[in-house]
């Protein structure tokens, strides 16, 4: 695919775009507290947050969706991160001038994720980012979430770009299957949270950036 014929960049959200998992293992190291139970440790928490409250509550009670108990766990922990979703939640620092540089560019950019609406919203609008994104689709936005194409193409429907024309980038390998469902070129961003399953290289995306500044030379942009 020739990086000429992209003009649209969308954005997996948590861990490509945003930082969020001081404010997610807070919540759930929180949620420990309330049970008497010793934290844990940041680094273990760090790579399951990009599989959402099944991961958190698997890395912190060692409990998965049919379990006895997980259900409730889940509630408390999605109740407790609601009221704390920008403590420490912040735009990756050198995502910044990316942005700034797609902007400046006339280059379209989206974010698409699996997060809820009740929570992505709050936080994209509380790091300003609702005012710039051409479209912000979420998790319940569609009747699929990623690995399904479904909120990939919404996400191009509402920028009015073809989805030839778009590159995804995520930090998760559902993020590359959905995007090259989507009939789009798809960035694997190894600084994210990339979870415990294959390694990175092994996805399948068109390009492994390292750095968010990265994607500015594989669009000619620098």
């Amino acid at each position: 695919m020739s990086v000429r014929a992209i003009h649209t960049v969308l954005f997996d959200l948590d861990g490509t775009l945003i930082d969020s998992a001081p404010d997610l293992a807070g919540a759930v190291n929180s949620l420990r507290e309330r049970k008497g139970l010793a934290p844990v440790p940041y680094a273990r928490l760090r790579p399951m947050v990009g599989t959402g409250a099944r991961g958190m509550i698997g890395a912190a009670f060692g409990l998965q969706p049919g379990d006895e108990g997980f259900d409730a766990l889940r509630d408390e922990f999605l109740a407790l991160y609601e009221r704390n979703l920008l403590q420490h939640t912040r735009v990756f620092e050198q995502m910044v001038p990316v942005l700034d540089a797609l902007d400046v560019a006339g280059l379209r950019w989206g974010i698409v994720t699996n997060k809820a609406e009740r929570f992505t919203l709050p936080v994209v609008q509380g790091l300003g980012l609702d005012v710039r994104a051409g479209a912000v689709v979420c998790g319940d936005t569609t009747p699929h979430a990623k690995p399904h194409p479904a909120p990939l193409l919404e996400a191009a429907r509402r920028i009015g770009a073809d989805p030839s024309a778009c590159v995804y980038v995520g930090d998760d390998l559902r993020d590359v299957q959905a995007g090259r469902a989507a009939g789009m070129a798809t960035l694997a961003a190894a600084w994210g949270y990339l979870g415990q399953g294959d390694a990175i290289g092994s996805w399948g995306a068109d390009g492994l950036i390292d750095m968010p500044g990265e994607l500015l030379k594989w669009l000619d942009l620098a």
